[in-house]
C-alpha cells in the first residue's frame, strides 16, 4: 500500500498545477451554482490536514489561527484574497506535507483525540487521519477540476 504521504504530494502537485496556470482572477472566481473558489478550496486542503493531524494530536500547527478561520469547514469565500496570499498557500502546499513526514519519522504522534468527520467516519489515530486526509483531498481536487471548467 502506498504511504499516505506520498499520495497526498501527488494529489497537491495537481493542485499545484491549477495555481500555476491561473490568474489571481481565477482563483478569485466563485462561478454561478458553487460556494467558493479555487483558492478557497486549495487553502482548505492545507488546512484540514493541519486540523485533522496536528490539532487531534494535541500538536501546534504550522498555521495561523487566522487561516484556520478563513478556510475551514464550513466558510465560504467573502473576500478576493491577494496575489501574496496565494504564494503563502502555494508554499504550504508541500511545507505543511515535509514536516508531517519529518515529524511522523520522528515519532512525535504520541495521542490522538477520536473524532467523527461530518461524512461518517471515525478516525481514531494519526494514520487514520492521514489516509481520511486523503480521501477529503480528493473530494476537493474533484471541486476544484469543476471549478477550473467553470472559470
Amino acid at each position: 500500500m502506498q504511504d499516505p504521504i506520498v499520495i497526498t504530494r501527488v494529489n497537491r502537485k495537481l493542485i499545484e498545477k491549477i495555481l500555476d496556470n491561473h490568474t489571481l482572477e481565477q482563483l478569485n472566481k466563485v462561478p454561478d451554482g458553487f460556494r467558493n473558489n479555487l483558492i478557497w478550496n486549495i487553502a482548505h486542503v492545507v488546512v484540514t490536514q493541519q486540523l485533522l493531524v496536528y490539532k487531534l494530536s494535541g500538536l501546534p500547527m504550522m498555521i495561523e489561527e487566522e487561516m484556520v478561520n478563513l478556510y475551514k469547514k464550513g466558510t465560504e469565500f467573502y473576500r478576493e484574497v491577494t496575489a501574496e496570499e496565494v504564494s503563502k498557500v502555494k508554499s504550504l502546499l508541500f511545507s505543511t506535507l515535509d514536516k508531517t513526514e519529518e515529524d511522523l519519522a520522528a515519532g512525535i504522534f504520541k495521542n490522538y483525540n477520536e473524532y467523527e468527520t461530518s461524512t461518517g467516519f471515525v478516525l481514531k489515530s494519526v494514520q487514520d487521519a492521514l489516509n481520511f486526509n486523503n480521501f477529503h483531498e480528493g473530494i476537493h481536487l474533484g471541486y476544484i477540476l469543476a471549478l477550473k471548467k467553470a472559470v
